[in-house]
């Protein structure tokens, strides 16, 4: 073998040849010794902060999971907070009755409007509830009058009739239209969603009350008059115009000097048979009327001679008798 100090170093490595990283020279080392000596220095001479003043409010020592949520809520726009409710809205509860607020309406030419519900029922005890169908929307302060109505006086109308009250039939609530549904005409307060039409009441018996037919004794509907006309701004029934003849209009219109509009006649039953003839004249009416009487000319006769006029002949005028004028009594 070969024991040559050439080979043995190739054989056998040692010092930097075994590790293979070269020595650090000292210019290099001092350099590195040189950066640490001046970072040091440098953090040495960071001024600490100041003391926290005596008549500072404690801090708050709050999480940071916290903190992380108070920057994020912070950071949302304001249009996402939940608006707030109003006096009305607050004091609709679930109590008075179901009516679940719905977004805004905003129709062509003014329509629809703000703070409205949808009104489902109205809650007269935890255990009766008067159905309102189909359900109406209507603004918030118009649906707190309609439950506010059936509550304190339909309710206790239909018990003095020995029955609750189970439905309200509505007939229209928010459409938007103009009065009467005539095109052109002024906005009507349907088409505001603060009218409501009724046609009638059904009670827990299975009797209903149509508003209109003359046949419901006429006490019960003057009842009902009164409570509305008494509640709402407006009241247009038979009578108002052939619009209203077969229902109730209601609403809540603002007018000048809180002026109410109420119309609404209420018509006595018609009578079973029809009469056939004018009913007998009461004595005590006054005379009729008649016409002087004159004597009539007779009539001529054939013996009386042509007049001659121009050298034609004339025929005699023929008179008719008058007819004496006289009025006929009006049906009572």
């Amino acid at each position: 073998m070969n024991f040559s100090a050439d080979n043995a170093g190739r054989k056998w490595p040692s010092g930097w040849h075994a590790t293979r990283r070269p020595p650090v020279s000292a210019p290099i080392a001092v350099g590195l010794v040189l950066i640490v000596a001046a970072l040091a220095e440098a953090s040495a001479k960071v001024p600490l902060p100041r003391p926290r003043p005596a008549e500072a409010p404690a801090a708050v020592n709050a999480p940071a999971e916290d903190k992380e949520t108070d920057q994020a809520v912070s950071a949302q726009p304001e249009a996402a907070k939940a608006p707030e409710l109003s006096a009305c809205r607050q004091a609709l509860t679930e109590n008075i009755a179901i009516a679940p607020s719905i977004p805004p309406i905003k129709g062509p030419g003014g329509c629809g409007g703000e703070d409205l519900v949808r009104l489902e029922a109205i809650v007269l005890s935890p255990t009766q509830r008067v159905a309102v169908k189909p359900a109406a929307i209507l603004r918030c302060t118009m649906a707190a009058a309609v439950a506010d109505w059936v509550r304190a006086d339909i309710a206790p109308l239909a018990a003095s009739l020995g029955t609750t009250i189970s439905e309200l039939d509505n007939f229209d609530s928010f459409e938007c239209r103009g009065r009467n549904r005539v095109r052109g005409a002024k906005l009507s307060e349907h088409g505001l969603a603060n009218a409501l039409d009724v046609r009638g009441l059904k009670f827990a018996n299975g009797n209903t009350l149509p508003l209109t037919d003359r046949a419901v004794p006429r006490e019960t509907r003057e009842k009902v008059l009164a409570s509305v006309c008494a509640r709402f701004t407006t009241v247009l029934g038979p009578g108002s115009d052939w619009y209203h003849e077969d229902h109730i209009h209601l609403d809540l219109a603002q007018r000048r000097n809180n002026f109410r509009l109420c119309q609404w006649g209420v018509y006595d039953p018609l009578p079973a048979v029809a009469p056939l003839m004018p009913a007998e004249r009461p004595e005590e009416a006054p005379p009729r009327p008649v016409a002087d009487e004159k004597a009539a000319p007779e009539q001529a006769s054939d013996d009386v001679p042509d007049a001659v006029s121009g050298g034609e002949v004339s025929k005699p005028a023929v008179s008719r008798p008058r007819r004496k004028l006289s009025r006929q009594s009006s049906p009572q």
